[in-house]
């Protein structure tokens, strides 16, 4: 690769994008590079909009990185001639949507040089054919006229990650394996060692050669090592399946899904951007688009026998994530979707993470879905939380923490981490609330998070299920490995808000109360459980909303819905002014009533606060369902312990 283009300095100074943008090149070498944006993440890069436009280059180039600081405009990137982007720590941070990917693919983008990457889209740029480096000096290869050799690059990846380079993509790749053609990278007969969590997990599914669907299991894996593994449930929804199928298609035809009973559909991310209270600009915007990504999901379920969930749907409708947890995640089996918050599902005791959209054509067809070995965090939570910390004010604690926030446990580009939260401290939450912990871990940069057997766990699945989940619990050897061990005492915890920008921004409610809230949403797969409906309800209960407050609740799932109404929560809420929606994901995404108005303060339950996200520019602060509920009484952000007390009911 030659430079015949130009080279786009994602950089932490406005004016100096803007002046890129505007012809003038940044005067910048690996030595002397400019502060660089942290974090860049795929809204940023791509918008919750334009994703419902369509899935390939042609359609999404034009809108790579629009709104991007306020500078970039539409088609900006692409008429710039942008040939190189350079970004700094945590580029991809945020969703699994693989259209990030194509959206630098449609805008001229042939290659993405970072401080570091996410591990999501990391896996993206592979499978999709977008070369990365971390290796800056590259960047002054390049404007000194050197013709770079791309494919060296690629030699620098871990053995799976050259293997699918050199088949020409990770679904080709799948081909030769379903012929046969190809053997494990990774050694097979090892000797056993001390396993956390995750790598029993990944060490019991890992194939071995043969078959695909012959998978014997390998006695011990190692972080850094990448591994085939047998996929148990496999999932996606409206912004992903049309593109999930199509590649399917391209590469498979009409070949039938491997295991169809273990994969399902969902319709949750679309469901209520008709309602009332949604902007008219945003109906105008996605309304139409989005009929149509779903239409195609329903026809390609429909055609490959896959079960659908959703409104009027044969199954219930909800977020994806609450309904993998009330119906098909197990302790001990591999869970993944084409999301980045299927680390929720790590709340049984189950390997969960998100993958893009060519990974999961690869493990529909193959039953298969490629694994890096991740390094494992132990958190040990002990304490009492008083009823008073959530686990929402502890993972805003862990993440904002430099630990997490500067990924400090990473030593090569391809590094990934996970944390497995242990501790008596545990057994004080149901898993409506520990699933906020697991959920989470994606928003700290981390692959996903997963809870050791616990009691909470137990009662779930027999009380939700009436499954015994005693024979399918993976506990961690005594002496497993560990790159850091945390202790966190609930005493010691705050309560806890992330501040606009990235949930890892993290401030005590001490620090940050005061803030005027103009807009409350009680929602999402990390605020719209009944614990969560509960918590806020304890605290609305005998008050009244703020004048010039709005209120949205959406429930999680249908089951969520039945039950909160069976308790008068909807009811409570409705009779405040709240508006009460049908379960779905709504305004966490920009696509339901809750989106912020102009000039209006939000304060969330949701788990992600990037500029935007939430369908309108304006401040979003993550807090708990209590704290939440407590600024809307108040009309600023405030600690619920210090309100007026209740009026009782008569």
């Amino acid at each position: 690769m030659k430079l015949t283009g130009r080279i786009l300095w994602l950089t932490e100074d406005p004016e100096q994008l803007r002046q890129q943008l505007h012809g003038a090149d940044l005067d910048a070498s690996a030595a002397e590079a400019p502060p660089l944006h942290f974090a860049v993440n795929t809204d940023a890069m791509i918008s919750g909009a334009a994703c419902t436009l369509g899935y390939t280059g042609e359609i999404l180039g034009p809108y790579f990185l629009e709104n991007f600081k306020d500078q970039v405009r539409k088609d900006s990137v692409k008429e710039g001639g942008f040939q190189v982007v350079v970004g700094g720590d945590a580029y991809g941070s945020g969703s699994s949507r693989e259209v990030a990917v194509v959206a630098h693919q449609g805008a001229g983008v042939e290659l993405v040089v970072a401080r570091s990457l996410q591990r999501i889209f990391q896996e993206n740029t592979v499978y999709a054919g977008l070369p990365f480096t971390t290796d800056f000096t590259v960047v002054d290869r390049l404007k000194a006229g050197e013709d770079v050799d791309i494919a060296a690059l690629a030699e620098r990846l871990p053995p799976f990650f050259r293997a699918v380079a050199a088949s020409g993509g990770l679904l080709r790749y799948g081909t030769k394996l379903l012929a046969g053609e190809v053997s494990p990278t990774y050694a097979t007969e090892v000797a056993p060692r001390p396993l956390n969590c995750v790598e029993k997990i990944i060490a019991r599914q890992a194939w071995t050669g043969g078959a695909c669907d012959q998978v014997d299991g390998i006695a011990a894996v190692a972080p850094g090592e990448q591994v085939l593994c047998a996929a148990g449930f496999r999932g996606m929804h409206e912004y992903t399946a049309g593109m999930v199928m199509a590649l399917y298609a391209q590469e498979w035809g009409q070949a039938p899904v491997h295991n169809p009973e273990l994969v399902a559909a969902f319709e949750d991310h679309f469901v209520l951007i008709d309602r009332d209270t949604v902007p008219l600009r945003v109906k105008n915007q996605r309304l139409a688009p989005a009929r149509k990504l779903t239409s195609e999901m329903v026809e390609v379920c429909e055609k490959n026998g896959i079960r659908l969930h959703g409104p009027g749907r044969p199954f219930p409708p909800g977020v994806c994530h609450r309904l993998v947890v009330e119906g098909y995640a197990l302790p001990g089996t591999i869970i993944v979707l084409t999301d980045s918050h299927t680390p929720t599902a790590g709340v049984l005791n189950a390997f969960a993470f998100g993958v893009g959209s060519t990974a999961m054509s690869f493990a529909l067809r193959t039953g298969l879905i490629p694994v890096t070995v991740p390094k494992t965090v132990r958190v040990v939570v002990t304490g009492d939380a008083r009823k008073i910390v959530s686990p929402k004010d502890l993972i805003l604690h862990l993440i904002g923490d430099p630990y997490f926030r500067e990924e400090q446990w990473r030593e090569s580009p391809t590094d990934t981490c996970v944390i497995q939260f242990g501790g008596a401290g545990l057994d004080q939450w149901n898993v409506d609330e520990l699933s906020v912990l697991t959920n989470m871990t994606v928003e700290g940069g981390l692959m996903t998070g997963i809870v050791e057997p616990c009691q909470p766990i137990l009662d779930f699945l027999r009380e939700r299920r009436d499954i015994d989940a005693s024979p399918l619990m993976v506990h961690p050897d005594p002496d497993a490995t560990y790159v850091r061990t945390i202790e966190v005492n609930l005493d010691e915890v705050p309560l806890t808000v992330a501040t606009p920008g990235d949930s890892r921004n993290r401030q005590s409610l001490d620090e940050a109360a005061g803030t005027k809230i103009d807009n409350v949403v009680i929602a999402s797969c990390t605020g719209g459980s009944l614990a969560d409906l509960r918590a806020a309800a304890d605290v609305l209960r005998g008050r009244t909303i703020h004048e010039g407050v709005r209120v949205t609740v959406t429930p999680s799932s249908h089951d969520v819905a039945e039950a909160a109404s069976k308790e008068g929560l909807l009811e409570l809420f409705r009779g405040l002014g709240a508006v009460v929606t049908d379960p779905g994901c709504g305004s966490c995404i920009g696509n339901g009533p809750g989106i912020p108005l102009e000039g209006e303060t939000t304060a969330s339950t949701t788990n992600r606060n990037f500029d935007r996200r939430m369908g309108a520019p304006g401040p979003v602060y993550l807090v708990s369902p209590a704290v939440a509920a407590a600024s809307a009484v108040s009309g600023k952000l405030v600690d619920p312990r210090t309100l007026e007390k209740a009026v009782p009911a008569s």
